[in-house]
This record gives C-alpha cells, structure tokens and sequence, in this order.
C-alpha cells in the first residue's frame, strides 16, 4: 500500500481531541528510551526531557502528546527493562495520564504497541521492585496510529502521525527490520555503521520520505505533524502546512512542538552556559510562533 492510502486511511480513523482557545499540548517524538546502556540513544538526553516534562506538567499545565518512537522496541526486547532504566520519567508520565493529559502514537519502532493485547500487558502496570508489588502504569490507555486535534472554533483540524507509514521495511516488514536491528545493528551501532531503518541516519532517505509526506499534505490540504525523520520542520509563511517535531536524541539538546493561545512553536531544551560558567537548562523558542489561523485549511 502507498504512503499516500496510507496517511489517508489513518486520518480517516483517526480519533480526534478537541482544540479550544485554552488548550495547551506540547509534542515529542522519537525519544528512542532504552535500557541506559551504551546503545541507549536516549540516556544523554534524559536530564534534558525529565526536566523540560516537568515544566509542562507542575509550572504549565500542558497535555503531552508522544508522537511515536518513545521507546526503543525493535532494539529492547523487553518495555520492562526500558521502564526500569528509566523509571523516573514513567513516574512523571503517569501523573500526566492521572490527569487525562497523556496520549501515545505509536511508530515504527514501538510498532508492536499496535496490538491492544500487547499495550494491556505492558502499559497497564508494572512490577515495583521496592515493593515487589504490582502497581498500575497506564491503566486502560490506549495506543494510537494517529490523532486529530479539532478546531472548535473553525472545524479545521491538525493530523498527528508518527510517519513511517508506507515505508516497507519501517511499515510492511516491520518485523524484518526489527530482525536485524535487534540482532545486528544494534551491536554495530557502537562502532559507528549506520542504520539502514532510521531516516535520522540516511538523509536520502529522510528527504524522500518527507516528499511523500509534503505530496500527501499538499493533495489533502490537512496540516499534519510528523517524527520519523529527527529533522525538526517549521514552515515559513506560504508553504505547506507540514511540521515534524524532531527529536530527543540530538546530541545535547531535545526539539519539539507546543501548541497554545492558538499558536504553534518550534522549541528546544538544551544546557546553555550562563556567564559565570555554570550550565542552565533553557528553553529556547527556534521558530514561531505562527497562528494557527493561517495553518488550518481543510474544515
């Protein structure tokens, strides 16, 4: 099936969370969490993520959107493993469900979550190791290929979606991919070959697979927010409505999306050296913000 079927049969079935002038969501994709081992991509960016996370949550008031590749299961087999490694921003994460501001899409690869039976025996709970007690995660989530945040006010709609749709070896034969990640490249990765699965890596692929989005986007008229690609995407004025949220593996710093006061912005977290010399994590706007307004072509 084609990237374009595809992009249009999940928008079609998508579920949709609606956009009011007080809403506030921020955006992040492809935080690759592993086990915080050597091949852990995410373990260098954690401080940045658990940091900026609880901005959103305490000082914001934020919904928390996870725009797929959150956790790194084509690597990992076990989401056990990866949530003990990384226990602390599970624990922040569950207060965001707590107060129904968390939703998850899944990409490809944490493509597995597409199974409901997978999501309830790995997402509902988990086992405590201080208490050797079964203790509730994310009880009842459930996992999206993709959302739809509707404009009250206009009926126009934002299509999230991770963006691997289509692509064979991230799509079709996910498995096979998953194959030889699992048990070639991830021991390779440590002496610098590249992964042939992941776009960040292989900028002929990138810019082919953000073609075929622009072209999907541009025949639907539907602004549409991507990951995939690690390579964050703010649209100056006039051009396609297509926005990617980047990633949380750039070495030293975390992009991703913010939505609020009806506008839309390209934010980074990094550690930005103050006069004195000490390290301060900083938020930093890198483009927008742009109203939404203007962005919102299809009703």
């Amino acid at each position: 099936m084609s990237i374009s079927q595809r992009l249009t049969d999940v928008f079609r079935s998508a579920t949709e969370i609606p956009l009011y002038d007080s809403s506030k969501f921020v955006l992040f994709s492809d935080c690759h969490r592993g086990v915080n081992d050597w091949a852990d991509d995410f373990a260098n960016n954690q401080g940045l993520f658990f940091h900026s996370l609880d901005h959103y949550y305490f000082e914001k008031g934020f919904t928390y959107i996870e725009l797929g590749d959150v956790d790194e299961l084509w690597e990992n087999r076990a989401f056990a493993d990866v949530r003990r490694a990384h226990s602390h921003v599970f624990w922040l994460m569950r207060k965001f469900y707590l107060d129904n501001r968390l939703y998850m899409i899944w990409g490809n690869h944490d493509i597995e979550r597409q199974s409901p039976q997978t999501v309830k025996e790995t997402l509902y709970e988990y086992h405590d190791e201080r208490t050797g007690q079964v203790e509730p995660l994310f009880d009842g989530i459930q996992v999206h290929e993709g959302l739809v945040l509707r404009d009250l006010a206009t009926g126009g709609k934002i299509f999230l979606v991770h963006g691997h749709q289509g692509d064979p070896l991230n799509d079709h034969w996910w498995r096979v991919g998953r194959f030889f990640v699992r048990h070639l490249w991830r021991h390779l990765q440590l002496l610098g070959i590249r992964d042939p699965t992941r776009p960040a890596k292989n900028f002929k692929k990138r810019g082919e697979v953000e073609k075929a989005i622009g072209a999907w986007v541009q025949a639907n008229q539907q602004m549409t927010i991507c990951g995939h690609t690690h390579r964050s995407v703010f649209p100056d004025e006039g051009d396609l409505p297509y926005f990617n949220t980047g990633s949380c593996v750039h070495p030293r710093c975390i992009t991703g999306l913010e939505i609020q006061n009806r506008e839309i912005t390209l934010i980074k977290w990094w550690y930005k050296p103050r006069d004195d010399g000490a390290m301060c994590v900083t938020r930093e706007e890198k483009a927008g913000p742009r109203r939404l307004d203007t962005l919102l072509l299809r009703a």
